[in-house]
């Protein structure tokens, strides 16, 4: 239920690769940097289109071949950016970012330490930090994937904050992650302005409706999570 095989197709090995050795998804979070620096080594490639007026930092960074960085964009790496991938107008680039092929990070959206798995898309507006995002993912417009709670402060003594934990099933899992965004599995969707608080474990194809303000947790493949609200119009008395 919460192995990496149970939320992506992992037949393809250049994906199965991120995966390898984790008994729980969310262990591969703090594996991505080590798989950026396998992928993109000590320097920069640059095999795609960086348009003008695009910002391309000194660290390590790859670009492969059909791959397009566009204008205002701001890649500040270390990244790897996959073939056919797009680093849209004004998406800033983080540290330790993965987009694989045809994966999108849109205008105004932002992106550290996470993994794009190929075809996943924040396209508008977005926050994706310490976070996985499946095949064909799709963010709504300003969806957050938010990666460390409000509460979560550092001890005096040690510097360090708590770890986050999961309640699943009766069960108490301790990720041993202070930082941890979502975890979205292939084809799973989200809606216009929704928050996925940290420690949100989705599974695939499963929907976010609009303005959904998710609490940490596992939540099944194939399911809808509504907002319940309700509107009233009344008339309006002229004046």
């Amino acid at each position: 239920m919460l192995a990496a095989v149970d939320f992506f197709d992992l037949r393809v090995p250049e994906t199965a690769v991120f995966f390898e050795n984790c008994a729980f998804v969310w262990e591969a979070i703090p594996r991505i940097a080590a798989h950026v620096a396998r992928l993109v080594g000590d320097g920069q490639t640059i095999l795609g289109e960086v348009m003008p007026g695009a910002y391309l930092s000194d660290r390590p960074i790859y670009v492969a071949e059909g791959a397009r960085i566009e204008p205002g964009a701001y890649v500040q790496g270390p990244a790897y950016i996959g073939a056919g991938a797009v680093v849209r107008h004004g998406a800033f680039v983080r540290e330790n970012v993965v987009l694989l092929d045809g994966a999108i990070l849109g205008h105004a959206s932002e992106a550290k330490n996470s993994l794009f798995l190929p075809k996943a898309a924040a396209p508008h507006f977005n926050y994706v930090g310490d976070s996985i995002l499946g095949h064909a993912v799709n963010l709504g417009a300003g969806t957050k994937l938010s990666n460390l709670g409000i509460m979560s402060e550092k001890d005096e003594l040690t510097g360090k904050r708590p770890f986050i934990k999961l309640m699943i099933e009766d069960e108490l899992y301790d990720t041993g992650l202070a930082k941890m965004g979502a975890i979205l599995g292939d084809g799973a969707q989200t809606g216009c302005n929704s928050v996925l608080n940290p420690g949100c474990v989705i599974g695939s194809n499963t929907l976010v409706y609009a303005n959904v303000s998710l609490r940490k947790g596992y939540y099944a493949p194939n399911s809808i999570i509504k907002l319940r609200q309700t509107v009233n119009s009344v008339s309006r008395v002229a004046r």
